[in-house]
C-alpha cells in the first residue's frame, strides 16, 4: 500500500525509550539538545515585528511563484549588507520557500532524476537522508576530518563523484561541527564542480552566528559563481522565528546555466505556493529587527563555549591522559548553534553504554549521540549552544563528577 520511500519501522531508539522512562518517573532532565530558539528564553517577536505581521496587506492574495517582490528585495538587501560583491543578488533570482527542508526538496526535484546522486558532508544533519529518499535521490558522503580543526577531505569528495552526481551540498557552518571551508578548500570545490558540470547547494542558515571572538558574519557563496550555485537561508535561524515558516533559495552562476534552472525552479514553486502572505509582507521588518535576537544568541554561544572549555572540558587536541584531565574535549568550530564534544577517557565509566546513554541514565543529562550525525568517534556527542548557560554549567559539572 505504501511507497518504498516511507519508513516501515518507527520503533524508538534506546535513548528515546530511556528518556520516556525518566520523564514518566518524574525525573527532571537537563536537556542539552534543544535548538528551538522559541523555547530557551531568547528574545522573541518585538512589538514592531508583531505589528508588521498584522499588516492588513497580508489579507490579500496575489500569488507569485518566486514570492512577493518586496520580500525578495529585502533578502537581496540583507546579502548586500553582508558584503556580497558585484551589487548583491538580483531579487529575480530569489525564491521563497516555507523552510530550508522545502528548499532542499525543490532543488532535488529540479536537479535529479530518480536514482541520481547528491554529495553531502559527513558528519552533517540527519534530515538530509529522508528528504532525499522522499524525492528518489541517492546521497553519497564525503568526509570532514578533525585534526585540531575540521577540514575537507578532498580525496573523499573526488572519490564520491560518479556519472550520476548532480550536486554537492555544502553546509557552512556545518551542523553539528560548526566548521567552514577554508578559502583554499572553497576554491578547490568550485574548480571540481566547474570541471564536471556539478551544481553547488550551499546551506548557510547559521552564517550570521560566528563563534566569538570573531565579530563578522561567515563567508557566503552568494556572490557570482563559476558554476550554478543555490544558497539556502531563512528566518528560522536568522531571526529566531521557526514558527513563521519562511526560507529562501538564492541562485547565482553563469547566465546560460541559470536560464533553464530559474525557469524550472519557478515551475516547481508555482505548484506549491507554500509561503503565507502575512509573513512575506512582514519580512522586511523581521529582517530589520533581527539584531536583538542575534546579539542574545551570540552572548549565549560565548557563555556556553566558555563553560565547555572550562574545568569540565578542554579546548583543542587530545592531551596525554592524566588524573586531572577533563572528561571531554570541545572540537573547535567556527560558527553555528551546536558543538561536538569528544570524551577523552576510556568508556569504563559507562561500561558498554554509549556516552549519551550513560549521561542520561546516571546523570539525568540529555546529549545527542554522535552517530545521529555520522560523527566518527564512538564517544562523540553533540550539544546545543542555545542551552541556558546555568543549565549547561550544571550539566557539565554532573558529567565531570560522574565520569571520574
Amino acid at each position: 500500500m505504501l511507497s518504498s520511500r516511507v519508513p516501515r519501522d518507527y520503533t524508538p531508539n534506546p535513548l528515546a525509550v530511556l528518556l520516556q522512562e525518566k520523564r514518566a518517573a518524574g525525573r527532571p532532565i537537563l536537556d542539552l539538545t534543544v535548538t528551538n530558539p522559541t523555547s530557551v528564553g531568547l528574545p522573541t517577536l518585538s512589538v514592531r515585528a508583531l505589528a508588521a505581521i498584522a499588516d492588513p496587506e497580508g489579507a490579500r492574495y496575489e500569488p507569485d511563484p518566486r514570492g512577493r517582490r518586496e520580500a525578495r528585495e529585502a533578502i537581496a538587501a540583507y546579502y548586500a549588507a553582508r558584503g556580497t560583491p558585484a551589487g548583491g543578488i538580483d531579487p529575480a533570482r530569489i525564491f521563497l520557500t516555507a523552510s530550508t527542508s522545502e528548499a532542499y526538496a525543490h532543488l532535488f526535484r529540479l536537479l535529479c532524476d530518480p536514482e541520481d546522486e547528491v554529495l553531502v558532508p559527513r558528519p552533517s544533519y540527519p534530515l538530509l537522508a529522508p528528504l532525499a529518499r522522499l524525492e528518489g535521490t541517492h546521497l553519497r558522503q564525503y568526509r570532514l576530518a578533525y585534526d585540531g580543526r575540521w577540514a575537507l577531505d578532498l580525496d573523499s569528495l573526488e572519490a564520491a563523484i560518479g556519472p550520476k552526481t548532480r550536486a554537492v551540498v555544502l553546509i557552512e557552518p556545518n551542523n553539528p561541527t560548526g566548521s567552514c571551508l577554508s578559502p583554499t578548500e572553497r576554491a578547490a570545490v568550485e574548480s571540481i564542480c566547474a570541471e564536471r558540470g556539478i551544481t553547488i547547494i550551499s546551506d548557510e542558515v547559521f552564517g550570521d552566528f560566528p563563534w566569538p571572538p570573531r565579530p563578522e558574519v561567515l563567508p557566503s557563496w552568494s556572490d557570482e559563481r563559476r558554476v550554478a550555485t543555490f544558497v539556502l537561508g531563512g528566518i528560522s535561524k536568522l531571526c529566531g522565528l521557526p514558527q513563521m515558516k519562511l526560507g529562501w533559495i538564492a541562485a547565482s552562476g553563469p547566465e546560460g546555466a541559470m536560464r533553464d534552472a530559474l525557469s524550472g525552479l519557478e515551475w516547481i514553486a508555482d505548484l506549491f505556493l507554500s509561503v503565507g502572505t502575512p509573513v512575506q509582507v512582514a519580512l522586511p521588518r523581521l529582517l530589520e529587527e533581527r539584531a536583538g535576537f542575534q546579539s542574545a544568541v551570540r552572548e549565549r554561544i560565548d557563555a556556553n563555549l566558555t563553560i565547555l572549555r572550562g574545568p569540565a572540558g578542554k579546548r583543542g587536541a587530545r592531551s596525554p591522559a592524566e588524573d586531572d584531565d577533563p572528561p571531554f574535549l570541545l572540537l573547535e568550530g567556527e560558527g553555528g548553534w551546536s558543538a561536538v564534544l569528544r570524551f577523552t577517557r576510556p568508556a569504563a565509566a559507562a561500561g558498554s553504554e554509549s556516552v549519551a546513554e550513560w549521561a542520561l541514565r546516571s546523570r539525568d543529562v540529555l546529549l545527542h549521540p554522535g552517530h545521529f550525525y555520522d560523527l566518527p568517534g564512538e564517544d562523540d556527542v553533540v550539544v546545543s549552544l542555545l542551552t541556558p548557560p546555568a543549565q549547561m554549567a550544571e550539566a557539565a559539572l554532573r558529567i565531570r563528577d560522574g565520569w571520574r
